[in-house]
């Protein structure tokens, strides 16, 4: 008996590892700067992402309240009304609506010479859909955009 117990939990043991294996963490990093601008319109993600860590980077001088930066994730039929939604909210909340399913994933507001990151699961993403980036600061929207590409 004990010996069927032991063989129980040595192939347990030899799951775990092949469980993990099939996790993959995509590394994605994108630009803006004080003129209102990312430094890439497009970013593609891989099938066998199973998450994506983005690393956003502030390359201007200007404080977060003046021209401030995020990026936010959205199907991009909703990209327009969270957006405005988001314009009538605060830096606080990084200009966006608190807990809008709407949003699949973003970073917090930063300043010139700041970066942040968000890691965010592929699961909610469909290959081939229609995703759009954005930046939600007031203003900022209609001209710091881009396609998010899965798959």
């Amino acid at each position: 008996m004990p010996n069927r117990a032991l063989r129980g939990a040595l192939a347990l043991l030899l799951l775990l590892p092949a469980t993990g294996a099939f996790a993959r963490t995509c590394d994605l990093s994108i630009g803006s700067n004080d003129a209102m601008r990312f430094d890439t319109s497009e970013l593609r993600v891989a099938a066998d992402c199973t998450q994506v860590r983005l690393t956003l980077r502030h390359t201007g001088r200007q404080m977060a309240a003046a021209m401030g930066h995020n990026w936010v994730l959205t199907r991009t039929a909703d990209y327009r009304p969270v957006a405005i939604a988001g314009g009538r909210g605060s830096l606080a909340h990084s200009y966006l609506p608190p807990g809008d399913e709407r949003v699949i994933a973003h970073t917090k507001v930063i300043g010139g010479g700041e970066s942040t990151t968000v890691t965010f699961p592929t699961a909610g993403l469909t290959r081939g859909g229609d995703y759009t980036f954005f930046c939600s600061f007031p203003g900022h929207w209609n001209v710091m955009r881009g396609k998010l590409v899965f798959g």
